[in-house]
């Protein structure tokens, strides 16, 4: 397996174990899908529909070099499109395909921007999007291939060899930032930097042939692309794994996967905890054993506490056990993990003072029966080879328990941002990452992204902290809030503004949650909210990796309530 010890004798990407292993018979994917059979892929087959794509690939003219974009809904299609642009040294790029909950025009300008800045060579989509996105961008857009395009053959075996001649301070892919596909910068990855992040992270989880990965996150996001999808198959463990839409209308279908596949690791946002804890039912989950899992790995928004227990006290009666619940702090820029909890141990907590959090910016520890007590989760130490500094506005470097951006150094760094040469990505050797956090003995706390932050009367707000209360309020709609801020010119500071969904058209019963909502945000935060603007449901929008979209709420309340 790549570890740090064994990093030397893997070149590229195309060193994974899931196409050089000897065991052709084991699996390199379990895909499942809602009232189907599991569909099983052998190191086997994987090696030959790669091979087989990469000839389909060439045949529509794609060469070294050429970015591709993928914009499938999540099938093997989309994963055999991504190893085969790899086989033929071109540059791939998963991307979501339309879904009703993106605004199709916005989605069409912004891709045929993308499109013309990175000098996209082909899109590959589904047949139904093909012909309406080909109207709207200036590349070739090509539906499903047939299956004579990539049908496999002799050659097709021999043509895996040919990759030991691949640089591997190429461009291997690109990663897009989570959004409507706006102009997201394109996060250009070496096959040096992802081989070396994946060895250090394997060491830090503590990787084993005997691990399993069950994911049903969407490979468009670099916790699904690499934590999901490259490292079990360039370690050559099973990868359990299904499509997002059956997930988030069954989420029962994730413990059914661990029970039946032995699941052993798992990546989770943090609002998955959630929404398994309140979605499935109590006679999906009987009889379902979680006790195979090493690691719940809570990551990619902020960890909330409150959702670990939540998420722990349903299913502990499944197996579920304190120190399976891990957190990493990762991003795209970095290939993905920064920091990890030790793999065993439970995750350390802080118990802080929030009205110093607030008011100081200082995360000061306090009795857990103190007023202001709020408790924040540690992401863990970094992983070996990353340094992580916390840097206040003018540069300095901040001590243990002050709040600042947080800054990182690796060599698992993007090169650049694709084709972007008016973005810089380094100050002085270090990334600014624009997360808010702060450390104590070696943990890192992340407590937000500083663009959210919203400064109130010279108070420093998290967002999300606000939204979590709000999430709490009876007759709000759960996971559907948005909190941020509106700029006061006359007071010169910004007032809070809160959008939340709500099931409920009674004016009655609208204004005692307009009310409970106020309340409850000063009773928990000592914060006064200006402005609470109740909706029905499917009003928020959202982003493609289904994150509650602030800036894009924030410009369709102010459209819709004329606030200025």
């Amino acid at each position: 397996m790549l570890t740090l010890a064994t990093r030397p004798s893997f070149h590229t990407l195309l060193d994974a174990l899931a196409l050089t292993a000897v065991d052709d018979t084991f699996p390199a994917i379990i895909y499942l899908q809602t009232d189907s059979q599991p569909e099983i892929v052998s190191r086997q087959m994987f090696r030959l529909a790669v091979a087989g794509y990469a000839n389909g690939l060439r045949r529509l003219g794609i060469q070294p070099g050429d970015l591709v974009i993928i914009a499938h809904t999540q099938n093997l299609e989309s994963i055999y499109a991504f190893w085969g642009a790899l086989l033929v040294g071109a540059v791939p790029s998963m991307f979501p395909t339309l879904t009703e909950k993106l605004d199709a025009d916005t989605y069409m300008r912004h891709m045929a921007e993308l499109v013309r800045l990175s000098a996209v060579k082909a899109v590959l989509t589904t047949d139904e999007f093909a012909p309406q996105l080909q109207t709207a961008v200036d590349c070739q857009v090509f539906g499903k291939l047939e299956n004579r395009d990539w049908e496999i053959g002799g050659e097709d075996t021999a043509r895996l060899r040919d990759y030991q001649s691949a640089n591997p301070n190429t461009i291997a892919f690109l990663q897009h930032s989570s959004g409507t596909t706006g102009l997201q910068k394109g996060v250009a990855l070496t096959h040096t930097a992802v081989l070396n992040q994946l060895a250090a992270y394997s060491d830090a989880l503590r990787l084993d042939e005997q691990d399993v990965v069950v994911s049903w996150l969407p490979l468009y996001h670099d916790m699904g692309l690499i934590a999901g999808f490259l490292l079990p198959l360039v370690q050559g463990i099973p990868l359990v794994l299904m499509s997002p839409f059956d997930w988030v209308s069954h989420p029962a279908l994730l413990l059914r996967a661990i029970h039946d596949h032995q699941g052993t690791l798992c990546w989770l946002p943090n609002f998955a905890y959630n929404h398994c804890a309140r979605r499935i039912r109590a006679r999906d989950k009987e009889g379902l054993s979680l006790a195979s899992m090493r690691l719940f790995v809570n990551c990619s928004e902020p960890v909330r506490y409150d959702s670990h227990q939540l998420f722990l006290a349903a299913f502990a009666e499944n197996g579920v056990r304190p120190e399976m619940l891990g957190v990493s702090y990762a991003m795209a820029e970095n290939t993905f993990a920064v920091t990890q909890t030790v793999p065993g141990r439970t995750a350390v907590l802080d118990t802080i003072d929030e009205h110093s959090l607030i008011h100081k910016q200082y995360a000061q520890p306090v009795p857990a029966d103190h007023p202001q007590a709020a408790v924040k989760v540690s992401c863990g130490p970094v992983i070996q080879g990353t340094a992580l500094c916390v840097l206040a506005g003018d540069g300095r470097t901040l001590p243990d328990r002050y709040v600042g951006e947080i800054a990182i150094q690796s060599s698992y760094m993007l090169s650049e941002y694709y084709r972007r040469p008016d973005l810089r990505p380094f100050s002085n050797g270090w990334y600014k990452t624009g997360d808010q956090g702060y450390t104590v003995n070696g943990e890192v706390f992340v407590i937000g992204r500083a663009k959210d932050l919203i400064i109130n009367a010279g108070k420093n707000i998290y967002p999300q902290d606000i939204e979590a209360i709000v999430n709490g309020a009876p007759g709000v709609h759960a996971g559907r809030a948005v909190c941020f801020g509106v700029p006061d010119e006359k007071e010169g500071t910004e007032l809070i503004a809160i959008v939340a969904e709500v099931k409920t058209g009674d004016p009655a019963e609208r204004k005692e949650i307009n009310k409970t909502i106020r309340q409850e945000v000063a009773r928990q935060s000592g914060v006064s909210v200006s402005y609470v603007h109740l909706v029905g449901p499917h009003w928020l929008l959202k982003t493609s990796s289904g994150k509650i979209a602030r800036a894009a709420n924030r410009e369709k309340w102010l459209a819709e309530v004329g606030n200025r």
